[in-house]
């Protein structure tokens, strides 16, 4: 069998994670040369009319580029780069409401909203589960199997059941969630994080970088406690 054969016959490559974060990363650049570009542009031509102009296009641009880029060609310039595309689940791309949708969602959750990927059979965040849409390799044939799962099979017969599965869970999440608070607490008593960071949002820059890792380690600790218990794979969530 060719591996173009193979591409059409091992069904949809949902990506990873890592490689939607990829294409996250590579947006998030594309925005911070636009918002800098635009702040140059305005201060070099010192008029206030100009820079009123810059001001709303930059907003304009920033709230349509993704929703307008995934209805119209599948995905933003940051998909494409990770040869990535976003499909709505009657195939084809997504109407633009919910691209637009899809958007918001994402948008208000953030990184949350990722939180679910582990837990469903397409790795689907929230905002692909709240818009029917997943999002797949565009390009199997350049894909490594490293950035892609297929399709997870359907819940074993003797798996607990979904009320089960979800109960543990949150069980385990409570006391995640205060040894969070926990770490918290201890980095500001050994002076690793300023209250004023914490409460006001006012960070040095060795605040920032212990805030994002400390948050970045919690959220990794909920995909983790959601994707094992959603499986059946914590304690208390399997059958004896």
């Amino acid at each position: 069998m060719s591996l173009n054969d193979q591409a059409l016959t091992d069904g949809p490559r949902y990506a990873r994670f890592s490689r939607r974060l990829k294409a996250i990363l590579l947006d998030w650049m594309l925005a911070m040369a636009l918002l800098f570009g635009a702040v140059a542009l305005a201060s070099n031509a010192q008029s206030d009319t100009l820079a009123r102009i810059l001001g709303v296009s930059v907003v304009v641009i920033l709230l349509l580029y993704e929703p307008v880029l995934v209805w119209w060609t599948g995905g933003t310039l940051g998909h494409f780069w990770a040869n990535l595309r976003v499909v709505d689940d009657h195939g084809g791309n997504l109407s633009l409401a919910k691209a637009l949708a899809r958007f918001a969602v994402k948008s208000v959750l953030g990184w949350y909203s990722f939180l679910t990927m582990t837990a469903t059979r397409r790795n689907q965040a929230v905002h692909d589960l709240l818009t029917h849409s997943t999002v797949q390799i565009r390009n199997p044939l350049k894909a490594k199997p490293g950035q892609f799962v297929t399709e997870r099979s359907e819940d074993d017969p003797a798996m607990p059941s979904r009320l089960r599965r979800a109960l543990v869970t949150a069980v385990y999440l409570v006391p995640a969630v205060l040894f969070y608070f926990g770490v918290l607490a201890a980095l500001l008593r050994a002076g690793l994080l300023s209250r004023a960071c914490l409460d006001r949002d006012v960070c040095s820059g060795g605040d920032r970088i212990v805030d994002f890792a400390t948050a970045v380690a919690f959220l990794l600790m909920l995909a983790l406690i959601i994707g094992m218990g959603w499986r059946g794979r914590l304690p208390g969530a399997r059958k004896a």
